[in-house]
Formats: structure tokens, C-alpha cells, sequence
């Protein structure tokens, strides 16, 4: 499908994300990796894949999804975002693709995954959104394969390519950067409300498993006003048993300056999301003891413990319930497409 739409001056508009940049002949958008050639808007990223590491699924971090089974992880070169704490600036903002991917078909990444062992394919380490046509004819060979696929995204995608791209994903794990425009603006050069759009859509519009991520930035994102009102708004328009993930920063990028995140910091979060009804809530980045156990909401018997990203003991039935009381707890705890 072309996501491109013609504008009256002849130019072409690019209609994968909000940025929606209008393009003349041989021009490339902000993601740098999306150029118009001809009449078309092109990926120049397709089978050009970077990155490559079988990672636990837990390190997406995805909790309620297969967990103990493992991801192979891949990106490609851009981004359609310009986080200024980005971690893995070398991809998502590389000037060349060829200086930084092998060219890798749909099927060679799955026939990786598999002679591998993993359960998964992870599209991750740059944000999937620019290379969806990539990613969305990997996933397709993942399902016939027997794998899910899973992104890890920013959630800042448009229209037809939303619907597309979610469909094609058995689980997604969508930063929540902060909840005001003025960070994402600052901070991302992008905007909020089409994250919420997003958040929203995948929840209540697609089978796709939701996990969010929160990586609370000392002084820019973690004050207790702007948290109560995330979580808030979190628990009335996803649901109280959506995973919510807060990530401790550390200084990277262009914030080198900024501190990472204290402890209390992050425990303080986790408080104020279980206070707004939130029933799995997670600390990564930092040691907290039970940062990383998913409790019964019921009879707050732990059914499944973690230590750096790595699943430990498992009580649960085979259905998903509690072992201890019999609550369900929501999740996919066996593989979908396993034959």
C-alpha cells in the first residue's frame, strides 16, 4: 500500500506519520530513510536490517507475553522521531544506510529466529514506524512460521499505516514519554495526542498484546502532578490490567548533563499508578526487589518473578490463573501460532 497522498502543488505528502512531510522528487523526510523517488514515497530501509541479538522477551520489555521465551531483535537505520536522550542514536539517526545494515529478506530474519530458537521477532532499536512495509512482510512470515511478531515503538504513526502496521503485531510495547505536548515538543520534535490516538487504537481496536514504557527523566517528566495525570488517564482509557513499565534513565545522548533516575524517583511512580488503579506496574533500569514480579491483583500471591529481565519462577496454571486464589491474569503465556 502506498501511504502517500498528492498535494496541489504536485509534491507528495507522506502519510506514515504526523510528521506528514510533503516531498518534491528525490527528497527524503525527517526520518531521513523515507524518500520520494518518482511518483512514489519509498522505504530505502527494506532489507536493510541492523542490530541483530536474541534478547529475552522481558528486555522489549514485554512481561505478559511469552514470557522466559526469547525475541530476535533487529532495527534498521532513522527514525521519525528526534529524541534528544535517544540510546541507540547510531541507528535511529544514521546519515547511511549501507554503513549500517546487511541486507537481510523477510524470511532470512525468520529463518535466523528460528535456527536460534526464539519464540519471537522483535522489531525494536529504531522505531518500526519507518520501516513498517519491512516489518509488516516479516510479520506476515513470522505467523506462517510459527513466531510472533513484536514491535517496540513510540507509537507515532498516522492513519492507514496504524491500522496496518498493529494489525500485523501480536504484542507491542508503545512509549508514554511524558503527558504534556511542551516534552514531546522539546524533547522528541513530535506531539502527544497522536500517541493517545495510538494507545488507544491498539487497546481497543486490534488483538495486539499493549504494554507501555515510561522512562522517567529526572526535572523534565517525573513530577508527581504530570504522573497523576498519566496514570489517570492510563487507567480510563486502557485499563487497569495494562503492564506499565517505568524505566529508570540514565544520562545519554544530548542530556548527558541530567542525573539518572533515583530509586525513589521510580518507586514514587509505581505508587501513584497502583493508587489510580493500575494492577501491573514494573520498575526496569534499577535494582528494586520486586521491580520486576507480577502479582495476583487478587491475593497478591507472586505468579511470576524476574531479576534483570530474566524470568524466574513461574506460578501460574496452565490457562494463565493464579496458582495460590485462581485469578485470571491477563497475558499470552503459550505461543499463538505454534503448529
Amino acid at each position: 500500500m502506498a501511504y502517500s497522498t498528492r498535494t496541489r502543488s504536485g509534491k507528495l505528502r507522506c502519510d506514515v506519520c504526523p510528521q506528514r512531510c510533503v516531498l518534491s522528487d528525490g527528497e527524503r523526510g525527517v526520518c531521513f530513510v523515507r524518500q520520494r523517488i518518482g511518483d512514489e514515497i519509498v522505504s530505502t530501509t527494506y532489507g536493510r536490517a541492523a542490530g541483530f541479538a536474541v534478547d529475552p522477551i522481558e528486555k522489549k520489555p514485554l512481561y505478559h507475553f511469552l514470557p522466559g521465551t526469547t525475541a530476535f531483535s533487529f532495527g534498521t537505520a532513522g527514525c521519525n522521531l528526534a529524541c534528544r536522550f535517544c540510546q541507540n542514536w547510531h541507528l535511529s539517526h544514521a546519515r547511511s544506510v549501507d554503513d549500517t545494515a546487511a541486507t537481510v529478506s523477510p524470511s532470512d530474519v525468520v529463518d535466523a529466529a528460528v535456527r536460534h530458537n526464539c519464540a519471537s521477532v522483535a522489531f525494536t532499536y529504531n522505531d518500526p514506524v519507518v520501516f513498517l512495509e519491512y516489518a509488516i512482510d516479516t510479520a506476515a512470515v513470522c505467523r506462517e512460521r510459527g513466531l510472533s511478531p513484536v514491535a517496540v515503538t513510540a507509537g507515532f504513526i498516522h492513519g492507514n499505516a496504524r491500522a496496518d502496521f498493529f494489525t500485523a503485531m501480536d504484542a507491542a510495547n508503545i512509549d508514554l514519554k511524558a503527558f504534556t505536548d511542551e516534552f514531546y515538543r522539546a524533547y522528541c520534535n513530535a506531539r502527544l495526542a497522536p500517541v493517545l490516538e495510538t494507545l488507544k487504537y491498539v487497546q481497543h481496536e486490534t488483538s495486539c498484546r499493549l504494554e507501555i514504557t515510561t522512562l522517567l527523566i529526572p526535572g523534565l517528566n517525573d513530577g508527581p502532578d504530570e504522573l497523576t495525570a498519566m496514570a489517570a488517564w492510563v487507567h480510563r482509557e486502557l485499563g487497569a490490567d495494562t503492564p506499565w513499565h517505568f524505566s529508570a534513565f540514565h544520562p545519554s545522548g544530548e542530556l548527558m548533563h541530567v542525573p539518572r533516575t533515583p530509586v525513589h524517583t521510580l518507586l514514587k511512580a509505581r505508587k501513584i499508578a497502583r493508587a489510580a488503579g493500575m494492577r501491573y506496574v514494573y520498575i526496569g533500569n534499577a535494582r528494586v526487589d520486586d521491580g520486576g514480579t507480577t502479582f495476583c491483583p487478587s491475593c497478591a500471591h507472586p505468579v511470576v518473578t524476574r531479576e534483570s529481565y530474566v524470568a524466574g519462577d513461574f506460578r501460574l496454571d496452565a490457562s494463565g490463573r493464579c496458582a495460590a486464589c485462581g485469578t485470571p491474569i491477563p497475558g499470552v503465556w503459550t505461543r499463538p501460532h505454534e503448529a
